[in-house]
């Protein structure tokens, strides 16, 4: 095993509960929150209003204290159906019930509104917008959106996005190969495996999301590069077998594999077939997303 994939798999190893690492591969902290405690966030009127007990249920707020919070709990709200369409948000309200600052409020209010949730005008104030002006591309709504009430629905669009991106990014990075990207591939490669046959989903399946982001990140189109979070995000909050990479299996494993190798060897090809092969091992996938008819 390299120096590197042994590092990296100490680093997975050693990480805490909270799923926080020097390794920024478990850039979602919620990955072993109870989904019980997710969906169905508590209601506008009534309940537990405690900001505190509220941010440590609402463990997506990744250590960013009230104002993380605070837009963590509005914003599973909105995307639950909890907090309707054009439902007025009143600041002074939010910071009674919740027990924060003016500050706090107004500085939630404003990542909210640059994600497309809400919108603050003169005269009319801020009210919740519709789903058609969501951006359902931003990680934090991809989270909210797969443990709530849609998450059927953002599994499977998921899953369609990621047939889209995926096949096409293994195909442009064949082409644009470096030695120190396809040492970094492999070593990861050998991770999966030695995870894999010790039975560490968790170091699994960190090492599978930075494999799949990176080969987004080389594929030389920094327009997908954006997309990388997208991926990563979804393979985070999949919630159940969407694709080969769900669960750790040989086969999985094995076209892992059979992607760097076509890195190498430069062949987009068959790097492509195999990140299809890839997104549709399990039987789930075909059903979601069928594979394309031969011409």
């Amino acid at each position: 095993m390299s120096t590197l994939a042994h590092t990296m798999m100490t680093a997975a190893r050693s990480s805490d509960s909270s799923l926080v690492g020097p390794g920024e591969l478990d850039r979602y902290p919620y990955a072993e929150a109870p989904v019980a405690d997710r969906v169905g966030a508590p209601v506008w009127d009534g309940g537990e209003t405690e900001l505190g007990r509220v941010g440590r249920r609402a463990t997506g707020s990744r250590g960013r204290g009230l104002h993380g919070q605070l837009v963590q709990q509005l914003g599973q709200m909105i995307v639950s159906g909890d907090l309707g369409a054009d439902r007025p948000l009143v600041p002074e309200e939010i910071g009674q019930r919740f027990e924060v600052s003016r500050t706090v409020v107004r500085e939630s209010l404003r990542v909210l509104e640059a994600k497309g949730l809400v919108s603050a005008r003169p005269n009319v104030g801020t009210r919740v917008r519709p789903v058609s002006d969501w951006n359902l591309l931003d990680p934090d709504i991809i989270e909210w959106r797969a443990f709530g009430p849609q998450r059927d629905d953002q599994r499977r669009e998921l899953s369609e996005l990621r047939w889209t991106i995926e096949p096409l990014a293994a195909r442009l990075a064949a082409g644009h190969g470096r030695e120190e990207v396809q040492q970094r591939l492999s070593d990861v490669v050998e991770i999966m495996s030695h995870a894999m046959a010790q039975g560490d989903a968790l170091t699994f399946s960190r090492a599978d999301t930075e494999f799949h982001a990176l080969l987004i990140q080389i594929a030389g189109n920094r327009m997908l590069e954006h997309l990388s979070g997208i991926v990563s995000a979804a393979l985070q909050v999949s919630g159940g077998p969407v694709t080969g990479c769900d669960r750790p299996n040989e086969t999985s494993l094995a076209l892992h594999a059979r992607i760097v190798d076509a890195l190498g060897a430069g062949d987009g090809t068959a790097a492509e077939t195999a990140m299809r092969q890839l997104l549709t091992v399990l039987p789930e996938v075909e059903r979601v997303v069928p594979a394309p008819r031969e011409h």
